[in-house]
């Protein structure tokens, strides 16, 4: 199959050497050269355009599946509508008026539009509540994915991803060094976001559907930030209640707001579709990691 990733970055790129490698054809779209550069690196067929604008994508090639998988790199919800709303669009729009348009689209969104259910569990069938502007971007985004390009006769799947980590986004030393807010980490490790998409696309499931991916435990942060120190060897770090975090008086208001969203992420229909885990829990996720930071210790 021909796929096209738009927003190939962490995940995309992770996403292209795995279809590479079940030997499909993968086109990888960055905006910057630097970007294009990495991908090439990554041993990927890198094209540089701009998914908001359309005559950027004329540029792309046509793809049997099409992966939106882009990142407004952590600003606020004016850049996450430009990039998750106009660019989503713009491309749905794009593909779909060609004469090839691609047959399915997967659109990678968040977690976050659960909101807050006080710690209680919440799956595919949980009503969405998003809580801040910039979720209630991802939510509308999901709309597009699915309503708006189902009118272009393309089936849209939103794979929405728990706290994604892995390589160069372990942040390890944030748990172990403290303090640690409590509440639950939902965690994916990168190679799982990548795969299960890949898995959705190759055994053709959940058309116009949507799919939680998170991994079979979530973390307590405190019991999650203990673990992780004593297999580094260190104390357990210090912890604090969220109101003696918000209680600090340096968070905005939507961080306050995130402070006290609580969730767990069941990925019951994950499973039940046949995905197969690499990383289980962060128990087998966080290894890496923690190799690494021993080996950095006894070369101190």
């Amino acid at each position: 199959m021909d796929a096209v990733i738009l927003g190939c970055g962490y995940v995309g790129t992770e996403l292209g050497r795995q279809l590479l490698d079940a030997g499909h054809h993968v086109v990888g779209v960055r905006r910057s050269a630097d970007g294009c550069k990495r991908l090439a690196d990554a041993g990927l067929e890198a094209v540089q355009a701009d998914i908001t604008n359309p005559d950027g994508l004329a540029s792309i090639p046509d793809a049997d599946w099409l992966i939106f998988a882009a990142s407004s790199g952590g600003r606020g919800a004016a850049a996450a509508r430009k990039i998750y709303v106009d660019g989503l669009e713009t491309a749905v729009e794009a593909f779909g008026e060609r004469g090839s348009s691609p047959d399915r689209l997967v659109y990678t969104s968040s977690t976050g539009v659960y909101g807050d259910h006080d710690g209680g569990w919440v799956d595919e069938s949980t009503p969405i509540e998003p809580t801040t502007e910039k979720t209630e971007v991802l939510a509308e985004a999901e709309r597009i994915a699915r309503e708006t390009a189902a009118e272009y006769g393309i089936d849209g799947t939103v794979a929405r991803y728990a706290g994604l980590y892995g390589p160069d986004r372990y942040r390890l030393e944030r748990y172990v060094e403290g303090p640690v807010t409590e509440g639950y980490l939902n965690m994916t490790h990168r190679d799982d976001a990548a795969g299960a998409v890949r898995y959705l696309l190759e055994t053709d499931q959940l058309r116009d559907d949507v799919l939680l991916v998170a991994d079979d435990e979530p973390a307590d942060k405190w019991t999650f930030a203990d673990w992780l120190a004593a297999e580094c060897g260190k104390p357990e770090p210090p912890k604090r209640t969220k109101e003696e975090r918000i209680e600090a008086g340096d968070l905005s208001a939507a961080a306050k707001r995130r402070i006290r969203t609580s969730k767990r992420c069941s990925n019951d229909r994950l499973r039940e579709i046949g995905y197969e885990l690499s990383y289980p829990t962060y128990r087998e996720g966080y290894q890496a990691a923690i190799e690494e930071y021993q080996a950095d210790r006894r070369g101190e």
